[in-house]
């Protein structure tokens, strides 16, 4: 079985678009990332399912990726299928004081239609990245509040099993995880919010784009907070503390402004970023005995010792 005979079914079978050798330096917000041997995007619940059939099917690896808001792609690129859900996975609809939204949502475009409706509860969420089903994958958040707050339940496809609802309180929750893509392709969430007053959402919502302003490299490409905060620790303050702000490799370095920020200063590539990221591993490891876990995923061969592999579910 060869790409090519996936590529061809592929094209058949579905509705979305299907490309040979993308580049996924087009779709990730490092700007980084070699060509993904097929990028195939499902407009329908009946293209996802017929797209992981047939790479089944053809022995294909393949991974869903959303905005590539939280992934490094290896330079060589990916030797499998990238999936990223289109056209019916990107709507979202207001039902009384809930969100019922699909997967491939902007995560951004809720946020604001919560506010502009008086529904209170997802605030926190402005300024974060991405889709609505990459940040309940990741349990996104941030100053204590996390996605698990808001998520009623989240609508599954299971491979060769169909749809399957999961109440929230149901979900392994944790900090930065949820445990959700090792068990099918999140598809739909609904969130339940609160009416509230709009001043009031209109001023978390304000104060959190300040901090985030304040304290986040926005300005530079980059995948986020690259490593997992230790319990009782701050990843950040640890890297700092360790004299390693602004330093570089090639074309990646460590932000100035958040010490867990590795920004692209233009022309960075994955073995930069993956060499930073053993470099700060190193230090903290030797300098205070804590070893710190990469928070961003990894996409292709990486020293396996480093990469946490991209899962189906994001």
């Amino acid at each position: 079985m060869t790409a090519e005979s996936a590529y061809e079914r592929l094209r058949s079978a579905i509705s979305g678009e299907v490309k040979r050798s993308e580049p996924m330096v087009r779709h990730t917000t490092f700007r980084i990332g070699g060509p993904a041997d097929l990028y195939v995007v499902c407009d329908t619940l009946a293209d996802l399912v017929a797209a992981i059939d047939v790479c089944s099917e053809e022995d294909i690896p393949w991974t869903l990726v959303g905005k590539g808001s939280n992934l490094l792609v290896s330079d060589e690129g990916y030797r499998g299928a990238v999936i990223t859900l289109g056209r019916e996975f990107k709507s979202h609809s207001v039902q009384g004081s809930d969100i019922k939204a699909g997967a491939s949502c902007i995560l951004a475009y809720v946020v604001q239609d919560a506010f502009s409706r008086g529904l209170a509860g997802i605030e926190f969420a402005v300024g974060i990245p991405g889709t609505v089903g990459g940040a309940i994958a990741m349990n996104a958040g941030t100053g204590g509040v996390w996605m698990d707050s808001v998520v009623d339940s989240v609508t599954l496809l299971v491979p060769g099993q169909g749809l399957r609802r999961i109440r929230g309180a149901d979900v392994d929750w944790g900090y930065r995880r949820s445990g959700l893509g090792a068990r099918g392709v999140i598809v739909e969430a609904l969130l339940r919010l609160a009416e509230s007053d709009k001043g009031r959402i209109r001023h978390e919502m304000e104060q959190s784009l300040q901090r985030r302003k304040q304290t986040q490299p926005l300005g530079l490409p980059s995948a986020g907070s690259v490593f997992t905060n230790p319990e009782g620790e701050s990843a950040g303050r640890l890297i700092e503390a360790a004299g390693l702000k602004g330093i570089r490799l090639g074309g990646a370095r460590v932000s100035e402004v958040h010490a867990n920020f590795i920004v692209n200063d233009g022309g960075a590539t994955a073995a930069d970023v993956a060499g930073l990221l053993r470099k700060i591993q190193m230090v903290v490891r030797d300098t205070y005995g804590i070893e710190l876990t990469p928070e961003i995923r990894f996409l292709g061969a990486f020293d396996a010792a480093q990469a946490h592999p991209c899962r189906h579910g994001y």
